[in-house]
């Protein structure tokens, strides 16, 4: 109870904060173009600059001078220009700042049918909130920085919350399965600096520590296909599993809808104690392709090789492949519907390949938004902590559908407060009926609390 009063009492110091510095919020638009009113070939959306606002500070996308706001992904990912924006924006001289987050709080209850023995039960409240600001330098210039910060170590315990079948890092030398780990506190610090060749071509240096390399989809806090289901995915650790990672510089240069970019970062996934800062080893690479056809759509295909992630499993190095397509569609005021679909292998040395393959939609229509995730995925016996004498040296597919809603109950000045609801239903091997139960079922009920989508 101590800690829900302590989030409650921060959003409740936070939003003020915000509003009194808000101004009035306008569309990113490119620098040296003129947008027409009735001209929807950028976002789908009306646009309007204002005379007021000194040229410098109107607000494009975090990489480039000539790409929309709404482009802006985990990292340097990239989302449809049709994607919707929930956020503050405010403003200075020189520079543009935005504000963004979720928090869920909530009572979960994985296996309510008690069918096996891996289920479990909490009282949480999962979240992250993100701030980032950027000014021009020069005509052709654009400096960036990033940072978002958790409370999951607070909210979630080290053990982080109950997930069936989810697996990765650890907890007090125990790797965290049926469980999905909390985030560090510091999950990204983040420098960028883009130069402009023309409006179709820039060349962006990304420093982070912590921060994302080029290696996978939008991380699924920043998926709009996924902000209203509080559960990361338990494919987590086959697309965005190195969201958070310590130490990473990345170079990307864009020509008109492709992007290349390649990374240099530390392959080994955050440590137990999610309060510090881990050692930079800048032993791990990848390299991404990123093309956008439409304002609609956002198309991705990436390598990673990853030295040693798993603490536990220092001498197993991972070649990670990923291919993702995301999807936005705007169909009027505050009525949307946003698409993910996206597969991802893990190889190891030695071992079969692990597979994963996830499908997830969402439709708002004013207050009410529901949504979809339907996840197969491959976990091998180690990854569930099993005995190979029992068990053998198996895959596992683990079939998860989920469907939920949120529904909006407050309106405080620019953020919302939804009651929301979800269920999930599992599906597997038979030889595991014994630990999960057959088709086993989790649900849960929360409070999300958010900002509200910007008008463009």
């Amino acid at each position: 109870m101590k800690l829900k009063l302590f989030l409650l009492s921060f959003m409740i110091y936070w939003i003020p904060f915000t509003s009194s510095a808000q101004h009035e919020m306008h569309m990113p638009v490119r620098q040296d173009s003129v947008v027409k009113k009735t001209d929807t070939s950028i976002t789908g959306m009306d646009h309007s600059m204002h005379n007021h606002m000194d040229k410098n500070t109107l607000m494009t996308h975090s990489y480039s001078l000539n790409l929309p706001m709404n482009r802006n992904g985990s990292g340097t990912s990239w989302l449809p220009d049709a994607s919707p924006v929930y956020g503050l924006m405010i403003h200075s001289k020189k520079w543009m700042y935005m504000f963004h987050g979720n928090i869920a709080l909530r009572y979960t209850k994985q296996d309510i049918g008690n069918k096996g023995n891996r289920g479990d039960e909490k009282f949480d409240a999962p979240n992250w909130f993100m701030a980032m600001g950027q000014r021009k330098v020069g005509e052709k210039g654009l400096f960036h920085f990033g940072a978002m910060l958790s409370l999951d170590r607070l909210t979630e315990g080290g053990n982080g919350y109950p997930l069936l079948f989810q697996t990765g890092e650890s907890w007090k030398g125990n790797p965290l399965v049926d469980r999905q780990h909390p985030h560090d506190l510091f999950s990204e610090l983040s420098v960028a600096y883009t130069y402009s060749f023309s409006k179709k071509s820039d060349l962006t240096l990304y420093f982070g520590y912590p921060g994302e390399p080029a290696l996978g989809s939008v991380a699924f806090m920043h998926r709009p296909s996924a902000l209203s289901n509080p559960d990361a995915p338990i494919s987590h650790h086959w697309n965005d599993g190195t969201h958070i990672t310590f130490g990473v510089a990345t170079i990307g240069y864009r020509f008109d809808k492709f992007k290349i970019e390649a990374s240099s970062f530390t392959g080994r996934e955050p440590d137990e104690n999610r309060f510090d800062f881990d050692k930079p080893r800048f032993d791990s690479y990848s390299g991404r392709l990123s093309f956008n056809p439409s304002k609609n759509w956002a198309l991705q295909v990436s390598h990673g090789w990853i030295k040693s992630p798993e603490s536990l499993h220092q001498n197993e190095n991972v070649n990670r492949t990923i291919a993702s397509a995301i999807y936005a569609l705007p169909m009027g005021d505050d009525q949307n519907l946003n698409a993910t679909v996206l597969w991802g292998l893990n190889k190891v040395k030695g071992h079969d390949g692990e597979n994963a393959i996830l499908l997830e939609a969402a439709y708002r229509i004013k207050k009410l938004s529901t949504y979809a995730r339907y996840e197969w995925v491959q976990k091998s016996t180690e990854e569930l902590n099993l005995s190979d004498a029992i068990f053998g040296e198996n895959l596992f597919g683990v079939n998860a559908l989920s469907v939920g809603l949120n529904y909006d109950v407050i309106k405080l000045k620019k953020f919302r407060a939804a009651i929301g609801g979800q269920v999930s239903v599992y599906n597997t091997n038979n030889n595991l009926n014994n630990l999960y139960g057959k088709n086993p079922v989790g649900a849960q009920v929360f409070l999300r609390i958010y900002p509200a989508l910007m008008k463009m």
